[in-house]
Parts: structure tokens; sequence; C-alpha cells
């Protein structure tokens, strides 16, 4: 399968803050959402920034649409939409101007589409940004990052500040962007259950660190949570435990196909796990 984007042992320290970026590598087909998940300060919007320059790497190879980018590759930087968590645009403009503006950068910028965009999320066209709510300044960020025709798009927390039926609506417009086997996005959001509803796969990753990648579906469907007793736990073959944390009277082991260990070990208890579950024992649990 051909990956629209490639990540391939990035490195980057900041010795002020001690923090490293240890030799990341994953991939994202085309026609998928990749969700990005860690706690906050794991690395993800400096990973973001590695893939699009804006954060320069100290070693490894990113490549878009198959090749490296260089700062003087425009034409690949039209072909991504990117929403940054916080602020994207001067508050002093209006959704008029910024049009006015996005139309000078971007080669393909769609005007039509971004006044539908504009209508469909419920946004003034000629109110300053800086008295939008926060919700309105993500919808906005969404609808500039679609309105140039990407192929891909890399958001970050783009669902953050959203009320629970916004953020379903924007997850539509994500699935609805991926129907085209060219596209693929690449999303980062804390919001786990979001990316339950949507991603093909997620990386999850802990202290600069690549901690695990996996299907969605595999994540969700097979993997499972066994509640041991200590005894139970000292009995387990090794190999089987992804990773373990001790509770007060017993002990949640990450396994990765629930079915089996219930079969393996009579009598165990076995229960499904979210993701947001599969992210706590991978940054808080221990491994074997």
């Amino acid at each position: 399968m051909e990956n629209i984007l490639e990540l391939q042992q990035i490195c980057k320290s900041f010795p002020k803050s001690n923090f490293i970026l240890d030799k990341l590598s994953f991939s994202l087909p085309y026609g998928a959402i990749l969700g990005f998940v860690g706690e906050n300060g794991a690395g993800k919007t400096t990973t973001i920034g590695c893939i699009l320059n804006t954060v320069r790497k100290d070693s490894g190879m990113v490549k878009l649409f198959g090749k490296e980018m260089r700062d003087i590759d425009t034409d690949t930087r039209e072909k991504i939409g990117v929403v940054y968590d916080g602020d994207n645009f001067p508050d002093f403009w209006t959704a008029k101007q910024l049009s006015q503006i996005m139309e000078g950068i971007y080669t393909h910028w769609d005007n039509a589409l971004f006044q539908k965009y504009l209508e469909d999320f419920h946004l003034p066209v000629k109110q300053k940004i800086k008295n939008y709510s926060r919700g309105m300044t993500m919808k906005l960020a969404i609808a500039v990052a679609l309105s140039h025709h990407p192929q891909l798009l890399i958001l970050d927390e783009a669902t953050s500040g959203l009320d629970p039926i916004m953020r379903d609506e924007m997850l539509d417009v994500f699935l609805e962007f991926v129907q085209e086997e060219s596209h693929s996005i690449l999303l980062s959001s804390h919001i786990t259950s979001d990316l339950e509803k949507v991603a093909d796969y997620i990386t999850f990753i802990h202290n600069g660190k690549l901690i695990m990648t996996a299907s969605k579906n595999d994540l969700v469907y097979n993997y499972a949570v066994m509640r041991c007793k200590e005894s139970q736990f000292l009995a387990l073959d090794p190999s089987d435990i992804i990773a373990y944390r001790k509770r007060d009277f017993q002990i949640d082991v990450l396994v990765s196909n629930g079915k089996e260990a219930q079969r393996k070990y009579k009598g165990s208890v076995v229960d499904h796990v979210s993701v947001d579950e599969i992210m706590l024992l991978l940054v808080k649990g221990e491994r074997v």
C-alpha cells in the first residue's frame, strides 16, 4: 500500500528542556485517517513541526507524496491543509478579508467552497475573528484548510473547543474528505472517542518515543484487559503481556487478543478496552 506520509527515524532534541523526539517512525497510507495520540508534552506538535519543516529535525527523513519536502517546494505545501491548536490567523481580520488573503497565497483557492463552509459552520463573514468563540475559530481554520483542495490534512487538536454536536459534524466532514482515495488525514487529538469513530490507524507516542501503531479495528475488537490477582499474573506467559498496571487488589494486563487470552487462561476475567484505557496502560503501566 502506498503512503502519503512516511516518517523514518526522526530525531529532534531540545537541550534546554531535555526533551528528545527519539527515532520516531510511522506511515500514513492514502485514503486513511491516522489518529496521533499522546499525553500533553509527548511530542505530537514537535512531530508535526518536523513534518512541515517548521521545526528543523536533527536526523531522519520525512517523505510527503513519496519525496522529501524542501522549503522551496511550494507545490507540495499547496497539497497540505493544516490546522493548529491555537491562533491560526490574526484576530483583527474578518473571514471575508481572510478569503482575499488566501486567494493570493493558494493557487487552487476555492472561494465558493469557502463560502459554503462558512454557511455550513454558521460563521459570520464580516465579524472580526477576535470576536469569535474558540470553537468558531477552530471551525474557521478547518474551513480554510479544506478550501484550497489539499490531499493531506494535518490537524493538531482540530476538534478541541467544539461542543459534542459540532465535533460530530466535523468528523463527518473528515470522513467525507477521505472518501477520495488520494486524500488522507493525520489527526492529533486527546479526544480518543473521536478517534474511535473515524480513525483507521492509531499511533501512540510517549516522552518522544513511539510506543505502538495499530489499526483502530484491532485495538477496539481484539485488544483487551485481563483483570488478574497476583497469583494469576505470575502464571502468565510474559510474551502475552503488552503492559500491566497494579491497582489496589488487582493487576490490569493489556493483551493483544482477548479471545485467545480467555481461551489460554481459563477462568480469567477479560474485558473490552477503550483507546483511552489502552493509552493509560501504555503510558502509566509497566513492561515485563
